[in-house]
């Protein structure tokens, strides 16, 4: 057996070093945080997540998830309602990573937690200290561990995350449902998670919000000025986080293409449109693959090329969705379309889920 190294606790590190020490193999992870934390993400479950979770021995309603069973699209004073293709759930990333962490120690995995890492030249340096290089390592750090935004991605996009607890009447209207609201030069999503409170997280171009002093408050008050149902959803809302999770150049449409000995996990490997609501399942779909990867000996190669053929359709998809979305005359047509036949919003997210025949391949490695 080798002794893998995962550099990353999130859901992708921690399901991939759950599964591996099931395996039987020594399993070292390393997470920057040395206690739980927020994790900028819309916190969205969706069923192909929810299939890789409960596998791993999770009981997702225990630990709060939110059940979610329709989408209601907004633009100005227009919305569409539908239902779900699956019952999805909310669920934040400070339980559900802890979670997963607890699962990988209780299967025999070492979990070194704050500890922060790098790579040198390919090789991982611990406080100092190189690590032995005579195991695979995973890497799995997120977004904001990329090195450099690829070439050819949006280099533009702010993306915010807060909780709040809304008033009874607002919290009555959103339960059930995902809201995602359009709006000039970027969308909100808003939807519940564990202990009453709501996801809000947005996503806008970096010039919208130096118009407004590049404020999180300025432009939170702007976006409910111009938005009738954002203003109502947060009339006597309380705010869950002292300040908001943020981050800048969100690579939106990243697969990665390069070529070494690292496997590359979650967002390392792909980061899909946040309003698909399927990065978890991404994540935990490479932690699958990569962990049978490691445990049959194929190159980290072969399975980049496979995790390109699973996720690359979709991720193309979403990103030609937010293109069209992402102006007024898109959002226009987009809401039309919607109005028109409600059917279409159920598959767009269809089409940007993991493809069955992927998702049944990696669910079949335990």
């Amino acid at each position: 057996m080798t002794a893998p190294i995962i550099l990353g606790g999130g859901i992708a590190g921690a399901a991939a070093a759950c599964r591996l020490a099931r395996a039987g193999h020594q399993v070292t992870l390393i997470e920057r945080h040395a206690t739980p934390t927020d994790k900028i993400c819309g916190e969205f479950l969706s069923r192909e997540a929810q299939l890789h979770l409960r596998g791993l021995g999770l009981d997702l309603a225990a630990l709060g998830g939110q059940r979610i069973t329709h989408l209601r699209l907004v633009r100005d004073t227009e919305a569409v309602r539908v239902a779900l293709p699956f019952t999805a759930l909310g669920l934040s990333r400070r339980v559900l990573d802890e979670a997963l962490l607890q699962q990988a120690s209780a299967a025999g995995a070492v979990i070194l937690r704050g500890q922060p890492a790098r790579l040198e030249a390919g090789k991982l340096v611990l406080s100092g200290r190189q690590l032995p290089g005579d195991g695979p390592l995973l890497l799995a750090t997120g977004k904001h561990e990329m090195a450099a935004l690829p070439r050819g991605q949006p280099g533009d996009l702010v993306g915010f995350k807060t909780y709040f607890n809304l008033a009874p009447s607002q919290a009555q209207a959103v339960a059930g449902h995902i809201e995602v609201v359009l709006f000039a030069d970027g969308y909100a999503g808003l939807q519940a998670v564990e202990g009453g409170r709501f996801n809000l997280c947005l996503l806008v171009r970096r010039d919208r919000l130096a118009q407004v002093g590049l404020s999180w408050e300025l432009l939170l008050e702007d976006l409910c000025r111009t938005s009738t149902h954002l203003r109502t959803r947060l009339e006597g809302a309380v705010p869950g986080l002292a300040k908001p999770l943020a981050i800048y150049r969100v690579p939106y449409g990243f697969l990665y293409r390069g070529k070494d000995d690292l496997f590359r996990l979650g967002d390392q490997m792909g980061v899909i449109d946040s309003f698909s609501g399927d990065g978890m399942s991404i994540a935990l779909h490479s932690a699958a693959l990569a962990a049978r990867a490691v445990c049959q000996g194929v190159t980290a190669e072969a399975y980049h090329r496979q995790m390109r053929r699973d996720i690359g359709g979709q991720i193309r998809r979403a990103r030609w969705l937010y293109r069209v979305g992402q102006h007024r005359l898109g959002q226009t047509m987009l809401m039309r379309l919607a109005q028109a036949w409600p059917p279409s919003l159920r598959l767009a997210t269809i089409m940007t889920r993991v493809p069955e025949r992927a998702l049944a391949e990696g669910l079949a490695w335990a």
